[in-house]
């Protein structure tokens, strides 16, 4: 006899609906499981037989073939355990439902029968949906997170036995319901905040601009100026995640098991600062099976790259794409996938190998050679991508003693929310565009007019400082947000020059 499940398959960051089939006829006692399964998904035929045993019900002795539809997409993870056993127990009549054709399954099992969570649940959640399927039976562990989704019934069942006597009509069990608006109201809880830090007020301005726009940062100073520790607070003055935001970064998190436990939603800008040991398909992502790096993991949140040089140059230059274009496209010879990785890149260097060239505090022993060698570790295609950098001097003592607090990242926040209003009403029709660091060449013509004497200023500080096209449209960009921290609609000659001072590191490289 022949049944069929639903179950739900993650191909890049979406759900993909898969059908999984059942056929057991009249041969020798055989599970075969057909239709592109990876290792565990072939191992699953063990499982499920000790899990149906264990569970009370008869595993028929016949031939059983489980087709897992489409047949040209690559199965992978422990999920179709659970969909597997309700097809073999429909296909053996031990379960009559009509529920079958309404409700999609996903699970592990153990081989006492009870059910493992399994990874990816958000974006097969919103597949099912999609279909307008009515509802999903879960495991208990991703209720909260299959819950997220509005507009289907989250089941959460603990063991096989509690699955088939819901789908029998034997058992009554209430959809999960969670509150979003609950989930949203410990957003702000950093642990770090701006007050702590000490000077460096025009390093604080420069993030401030960062955040408002959403512009990449490169700093560069000596050891212990606070690089790191300004960096870390970047994402406390970001504007709060939307709903739509926190379902994109969460559906990268729930793909590759990172999801805290019993949450459903990531409801923080993440903030993402791998090792400088970090391999290009770490970064990236990669694969036999493309999986999501910390690019993608800092989507929507910030990338700190910490000693920049420190990097492989492969691996820097693995940036360009996603850095150009806020995705990551990866290609293989069976498939090609592309992962999201919008991401604000703060990253830090030192002026030289020793870390101490112009610090008046201490020598610096590095050679012109030395030094050159250093900094051409970083292309000029790469830094041409960066909008902002900033020198951070070593902090004077007397900052460092001052019992006074900086800014609150609160205030600052409440000036980079009044410049993303700004911007969210000018994109509002640009489905792409949510900041003006997202702005293509198009967008910078129309939005961001000079008057005379700007464009003059801006011709000027182009042929001094020999920049490329690409620097040119950054400091556009630039001066844009800064006038719309201050509230203006034009573009004017102070906001330029503040804008250009952010470029002369490329002056010095």
């Amino acid at each position: 006899m022949l049944a069929k499940v639903i179950s739900s398959a993650v191909v890049g960051v979406d759900g993909l609906l898969i059908e999984v089939e059942t056929d057991i006829a009249f041969g020798l006692p055989t599970f075969m499981t057909v239709g592109l399964p990876e290792g565990a998904v072939r191992e699953s035929k063990d499982r499920v037989k000790a899990a149906i045993k264990n569970s009370g019900y008869e595993f028929p002795n016949r031939r059983i073939t489980v087709n897992l539809a489409p047949a040209d997409v690559k199965k992978a993870g422990t999920g179709y355990d659970l969909p597997m056993a309700l097809g073999i127990l429909a296909a053996s009549e031990t379960l009559i439902s009509d529920k079958l054709s309404r409700y999609a399954a996903i699970g592990e099992l153990s081989l006492d029968g009870s059910l493992r969570p399994a990874q990816g649940i958000l974006p097969m959640a919103l597949a099912v949906r999609d279909a307008g399927l009515a509802g999903l039976l879960v495991p208990s562990a991703n209720a909260a997170e299959a819950a997220v989704v509005k507009g289907i019934d989250t089941i959460c069942v603990e063991t096989l036995a509690q699955a088939v006597e819901f789908l029998a009509g034997k058992r009554n069990v209430e959809p999960t319901v969670v509150d979003l608006n609950r989930i949203f109201i410990d957003n702000t809880n950093h642990g770090v905040d701006f007050a702590e830090v000490k000077g460096q007020e025009h390093v604080k301005r420069a993030l401030e601009i960062a955040a408002a726009g959403g512009h990449n940062v490169l700093m560069k100073g000596p050891p212990g100026s606070g690089k790191t520790m300004i960096a870390r607070r970047l994402p406390t003055i970001l504007p709060d995640l939307t709903f739509e935001e926190s379902l994109e970064t969460t559906k990268i998190y729930s793909i590759i098991g990172l999801l805290p436990e019993n949450k459903g939603l990531l409801t923080i800008r993440p903030f993402k600062s791998p090792h400088h040991t970090i391999s290009d398909a770490g970064l990236i992502g990669g694969g036999q099976i493309p999986r999501p790096g910390e690019v993608s993991l800092a989507h929507n949140g910030v990338l700190f790259l910490d000693e920049l040089p420190e990097f492989k140059k492969n691996v820097l230059e693995v940036l360009r794409q996603p850095l150009e274009d806020g995705r990551v496209t990866i290609a293989r010879a069976a498939s090609s996938l592309s992962f999201p990785a919008r991401f604000i890149m703060v990253a830090a260097m030192n002026p030289c190998p020793c870390g101490y060239l112009g610090d008046p505090q201490h020598d610096c022993h590095c050679s012109p050679p030395q030094i050159r060698r250093y900094e051409n570790k970083i292309s000029g295609p790469l830094l041409d991508r960066i909008d902002l950098h900033i020198e951070v001097p070593a902090v004077p003592v007397r900052d460092l003693t001052e019992h006074r607090d900086g800014e609150p990242s609160t205030l600052i926040k409440e000036r980079v929310n009044r410049a993303r209003n700004i911007q969210k009403s000018r994109y509002h029709r640009h489905k792409h565009i949510h900041c003006n660091g997202q702005m293509g060449a198009k967008e910078i013509n129309k939005y961001c007019v000079l008057d005379t004497p700007s464009l003059t200023l801006l011709e000027t500080a182009v042929e001094r400082l020999g920049l490329s096209a690409r620097a040119y449209h950054r400091i556009l960009k630039i001066s844009r947000t800064i006038a719309d921290l201050d509230g203006n609609d034009q573009i004017h000659a102070e906001h330029l020059a503040e804008a250009i001072q952010y470029r002369r590191l490329e002056q010095k490289q």
